[in-house]
């Protein structure tokens, strides 16, 4: 009606406008898809490259697994037989590491955080462990040969190994720890607070179940690292040999990349021990996923829960 009207009168009707751009803004645009096409390749990329990976340790690994090769331990010059001796050391390694590390790493991480004051002394002890986190593994070996094994006398053992990858994997923790505390929101403090509770009642009650699923995540960090460390604990607590499961935590053992290592590297038939090499390089894989995996799980049940 409103049209018939407008046509009696000579009115058009207007026709809806088309808003543009300037060129700066549709400069802008293309650049941002340009950026966002660059940053798509690049994470395509990285799932391409670890998928590559874990394809060729598959294709050639999966033919060396067998039962024989999981269950019984290496003979004849490590040409035959299996990696079971290697599978336990690494698994008592890695979790002993981690049960040393983790609670070290919490603890001084709640005090950087919770209680340090904001001077220079916690930021050179933040820096410190910043620097500490960047260090070559064989660095942290040759400490651990020089103190663990020498001056305290471990010896090349359980023990040294153990104490060896939790000084490696504490700077890890703590920064992961640190930053999961800093994302739980003040409020919850002020507000346990401000019902009467404690300073050391908020962080054990309120903050660190809140903080725990994102500290998890600096423990699935310390166990990957853990697991896959050769030079750390050739010098500490890995041997070239061994048939025997450990006794004691003054025993030494055997461990994958070790493992791996020697098969690579020291063999009389290198050749021949090809597939037992990418075996046990899948093997080692499997492992630490079976690891994250489990924390995984862990921290999202936590985060649930809560």
């Amino acid at each position: 009606m409103s049209q018939a009207s407008s046509s009696q009168h000579g009115i058009q009707p207007e026709s809806p406008t088309r808003v543009t751009l300037p060129s700066s803004g549709r400069a802008r645009g293309r650049a941002q898809n340009v950026m966002f096409w660059f940053l798509r390749g690049i994470a395509a990329c990285n799932v391409l490259v670890l998928l590559g990976v874990c394809g060729f340790l598959f294709y050639n690994g999966l033919p060396a697994l067998s039962w024989e090769f999981i269950s019984q331990a290496p003979r004849n010059m490590m040409t035959e037989g299996g990696i079971l001796p290697c599978i336990i050391g690494t698994a008592i390694l890695s979790l002993g590491a981690l049960l040393l590390a983790f609670p070290l790493g919490v603890a001084s991480a709640v005090y950087l955080h919770e209680y340090a004051k904001r001077n220079a002394f916690a930021r050179y002890v933040r820096l410190g462990v910043n620097n500490l986190a960047g260090v070559p593994s064989v660095v942290f070996g040759l400490f651990g040969l020089s103190f663990f094994v020498t001056f305290c006398g471990f010896g090349v053992s359980i023990l040294s190994g153990v104490l060896t990858l939790a000084v490696l994997t504490l700077p890890v923790i703590i920064g992961t720890a640190e930053e999961a505390l800093r994302n739980v929101p003040d409020t919850y403090r002020e507000a346990s607070l401000a019902l009467g509770a404690t300073k050391w009642q908020t962080i054990s009650r309120v903050v660190l179940p809140c903080a725990l699923p994102g500290m998890l995540t600096g423990a699935i960090l310390g166990v990957a690292r853990a697991a896959g460390e050769t030079a750390a604990i050739m010098f500490t607590a890995a041997v070239f040999y061994t048939p025997k499961t450990p006794d004691s935590i003054f025993s030494s053992v055997m461990a994958l990349p070790y493992h791996m290592y020697v098969l690579a590297t020291a063999g009389t038939e290198i050749a021949k021990t090809r597939p037992l090499q990418y075996g046990t390089g899948l093997v080692l894989l499997l492992l630490v996923l079976g690891m994250n995996l489990v924390a995984i799980l862990l921290r999202d049940r936590l985060q649930r829960k809560r």
